[in-house]
């Protein structure tokens, strides 16, 4: 069976200042107070800028707290996309068993359309990632091999649909198997589903075909492993 698990202060800037005159010392004090008869004060001044207002640069709190809500606001905005995406457009999903080799491979990465289906319905020959139906938990990948209003019979591991030999030339022998089923009409709103590992796979022959309101989407990429990389 194949399951489906679901990037420094500026200076302050006096403006013209002008020395106060310097008091007259008392006739008793034995030296002169430096702070009385020593020079002016010297005007700390900015060339050019004399009528400008001191600058004020912003407290490192506010600039850190600008920064933090800034992030929080990124990553609310990440998150939602993701659930837009995931809800309405693609699900990436991991392939767990072999029953669809040799065209999935046990941990394959698959990017999974659910959009596709909201606008037509699934065709035989499509992959498509399920609702397991004796267990809804689960996820299964498959292949649809028959629609509603088909009738699918199966002769020594060979499907025919409405007595017409399905092309399956994807397989090779040793993925075949030589069991017969059927002859069997699929029922409205239904689709019936096989994995192309047909000695190995759990599918429609054993549990029935699937309603379609259990099949979650197209799979329409491969992105892993990246030398395998594929679309289908």
């Amino acid at each position: 069976m194949d399951d489906v698990t679901t990037p420094p202060e500026q200076p302050f800037l006096f403006q013209d200042l002008q020395p106060e005159p310097a008091a007259t010392a008392p006739s008793d004090m034995l030296a002169a107070d430096p702070a009385l008869t020593g020079p002016p004060a010297t005007a700390v001044l900015s060339i050019g800028e004399q009528d400008a207002e001191p600058e004020r640069r912003p407290r490192p709190w506010r600039r850190i707290g600008e920064e933090i809500v800034a992030t929080v606001q990124t990553l609310l905005s990440a998150a939602v996309y993701a659930t837009l995406i995931v809800t309405f457009g693609f699900q990436v999903a991991r392939v767990d068993g072999l029953s669809m080799e040799p065209t999935l491979e046990d941990r394959d990465r698959l990017i999974v359309s659910k959009l596709v289906y909201e606008l037509g319905d699934p065709r035989p020959g499509d992959i498509v990632m399920l609702y397991y139906p004796p267990n809804p938990e689960k996820m299964f990948v498959k292949r649809v091999i028959a629609k509603e209003g088909d009738t699918v019979q199966i002769i020594g591991g060979r499907i025919y649909i409405n007595d017409n030999q399905v092309a399956d030339d994807y397989l090779t022998d040793e993925w075949r198997s030589h069991d017969d089923y059927g002859p069997e009409v699929v029922q409205p709103g239904y689709y019936f589903v096989m994995g192309d590992n047909r000695n190995n796979s759990s599918d429609s022959r054993s549990w029935g075909p699937v309603p379609k309101k259990y099949i979650v989407g197209k799979v329409k990429f491969r992105w892993w492993p990246l030398q395998d990389a594929k679309i289908f």
